[in-house]
């Protein structure tokens, strides 16, 4: 199959991804911090070494304040509800997935307020509007660092310095742009830091990242066993414990810390630089056919490697499905888990057809999905 499903999971992995998930598995699959062999040792050093890479990554300073997940999801309902209370106000915007909204939609019942800032047809947003949005009450801006539907890329730097003067924090979604696009939670002014670690970062499924910047405090939903402070019938307050009871995903954060150390060996610029390449001849390709139409700014050194198209009126699922079944090739869909931006760029019923690309796609892949593409529009228009 050409895989171009990207934006929902990176496929394939790097090899050493693959033997590090396998490595933990069969040579130290043991509990890290719960006891003292030197297998559950072994896995301690392997959890706190996947800090270490995440903080270099995206300029952290304390491992400690690397929390790992099991998703973006679970990273971002973490810093939502750790974070507002009863009389708070949050801002967000209408391009943002549903692991954004629907943790801030389900905090009205709680009392907090929220403002969705309209972006444009593209998916733009315009950062005056955040700060004209903001109130006395205002505690959090969270913004998607690029749509998963468009692609488009988010003006996060400027948001950032528009926070750090009103005395807001900053939460960024970055699940489409962590391993391909420089993040640099100080210099950007990031509070709160949430990506997925299956996607860009090349790791396993079942993994995510939370970053909480020093004196955030962000509260917990989960107690139990955490290895520290065992005497204790009250969850440890002390970072990263406090956020992460019960057994980790060991397996998992080997194998995301492999993908972060390709990622740095490799190099952003030369990563980044490839996908651009991949999203332009995609785009070059679809823009030559008749009736496709196209979202989002339809430049390469605007969007991520996330590009939707329809062909006519045609349902998307309809066009997913001919393609994977006819032409075997793997695209999503549909409303990709984010309403509010199809409803933004016109195509809340139709849905979209999306092609994500990732390192390890091929021009050879693209013009053989635009050559699908052609074939599926001379037939149903």
């Amino acid at each position: 199959m050409i895989y171009l499903d990207n934006a929902a999971t990176t496929f394939p992995k790097p090899e050493m991804v693959y033997e590090a998930v396998l490595n933990n598995m069969k040579n130290y699959g043991a509990n890290p911090g719960r006891s003292g062999h030197k297998l559950a040792l072994e896995a301690g050093r392997v959890i706190f070494k996947g800090r270490e890479m995440v903080c270099r990554l995206f300029n952290i300073d304390d491992p400690m304040q690397v929390i790992f997940t099991c998703n973006a999801t679970e990273a971002l309902n973490l810093a939502i509800k750790g974070v507002l209370e009863e009389g708070d106000h949050v801002i967000t915007t209408s391009m943002e997935h549903n692991s954004v909204m629907r943790p801030i939609k389900s905090l009205e019942n709680n009392g907090v307020e929220n403002t969705v800032i309209q972006c444009d047809e593209a998916g733009g947003l315009n950062p005056r509007l955040i700060e004209r949005a903001i109130k006395e009450n205002t505690k959090l801006i969270v913004v998607t660092h690029a749509s998963n539907v468009t692609g488009t890329i988010m003006p996060i730097e400027e948001i950032g310095e528009i926070a750090k003067r009103k005395n807001v924090l900053f939460l960024v979604d970055a699940a489409q742009t962590a391993g391909v696009y420089d993040i640099d939670v100080k210099n950007m002014n990031i509070d709160l830091l949430a990506t997925a670690g299956h996607k860009g970062l090349m790791g396993p499924q079942g993994t995510g990242i939370l970053f909480i910047g020093e004196g955030v405090e962000v509260k917990h939903f989960k107690e139990g066993g955490t290895g520290s402070k065992s005497q204790e019938l009250t969850q440890p307050l002390m970072l990263p414990d406090r956020y992460e009871s019960g057994t980790p995903n060991t397996p998992g954060i080997a194998g995301l810390t492999a993908g972060i150390e390709f990622i740095l060996k490799e190099g952003l610029d030369k990563i980044r630089k490839h996908e651009e390449e991949i999203t332009s001849c995609f785009l070059e390709g679809v823009k030559n056919i008749p009736g496709i139409i196209i979202y989002g700014k339809q430049d390469a050194t605007k969007q991520a490697a996330v590009v939707s198209i329809n062909i006519g009126e045609e349902d998307s699922s309809e066009i997913g499905y001919v393609l994977d079944k006819v032409f075997d090739v793997g695209i999503r869909p549909g409303l990709h888990c984010a309403p509010m931006a199809h409803k933004t760029i016109g195509t809340l019923e139709q849905g979209t057809v999306r092609f994500s690309f990732g390192y390890f796609t091929t021009k050879e892949e693209v013009k053989i999905a635009i050559e699908a593409i052609r074939n599926i529009k001379e037939e149903v228009i």
